[in-house]
């Protein structure tokens, strides 16, 4: 719901400017309200935050945050999850990317871009790197289409095993592409969450970089760690 202009509020309530401005700026920074560029200050609807379980899950081995895994889980809570707007293609690897991957800067990587959605909002932005030499064990990964099993379960079928991964979790301000994706306010006062996400095959083997994005206060994160009970897990 979009609220009053300044000028309406500063007659309705018989205040001065720069007191209408003070208190919306206190509304803001409690999160009550939200200002879109252009458009105007909107209340904020409240929204119940996903669970997202990071580590793997114990009975399959994959990773949790992505694909099956996640859609599960988001389906488990009530939820319609869904991958959208895949994109793929060849990139020349950044120094970020070739560190991760442990390849020469500028080595060509295969990239897989894909969009996720809950209840029909864009809810995170999720893009994989694989080092271009795994193209000729599974020539799939630049096929432009969904891959049924997934990368991990498609992995498998030429014994590349997925025995583990690394993530590295960060608290961010977005950047102007992230604030128009997921229609953020212009002030930056909601952060982004950016998750990378590097997978070792059996022989210890760099195979993949993904990087989620999700937005900061619409998600909420669990890392399991030892012996949990299955009561816990979900």
């Amino acid at each position: 719901m979009q609220t009053p202009t300044e000028d309406q509020l500063m007659e309705q309530f018989h205040a001065s400017r720069n007191t209408v401005r003070g208190a919306l700026r206190e509304l803001t920074t409690r999160g009550l309200v939200y200002t879109l560029h252009g458009k105007g200050t909107f209340v904020s609807e409240p929204v119940a935050p996903i669970v997202i379980t990071l580590t793997s899950d114990p009975e399959t081995g994959r990773g949790g945050g992505e694909g099956f895994v996640y859609t599960a889980e988001v389906a488990a809570s009530g939820r319609k999850p869904e991958w959208r707007d895949l994109e793929v293609g060849l990139r020349r690897a950044k120094p970020a990317i070739a560190r991760s991957l442990e390849i020469p800067d500028e080595a060509e990587v295969i990239v897989r871009q894909q969009s996720g959605y809950v209840d029909g909002v864009r809810w995170s932005r999720q893009i994989s790197y694989y080092p271009r030499s795994l193209e000729a064990r599974a020539p799939r990964l630049l096929d432009a289409n969904d891959i049924a099993k997934g990368v991990v379960g498609y992995f498998a079928e030429f014994g590349i095993r997925q025995s583990g991964y690394q993530d590295s979790i960060e608290w961010r301000s977005p950047d102007e592409g992230e604030t128009t994706y997921f229609d953020l306010p212009s002030d930056g006062h909601i952060q982004v969450v950016e998750i990378r996400r590097v997978a070792f095959d059996q022989k210890g083997n760099r195979i993949r970089l993904t990087v989620t994005i999700y937005r900061a206060d619409r998600n909420r994160f669990v890392i399991n760690d030892g012996s949990v009970p299955r009561s816990a897990l979900g």
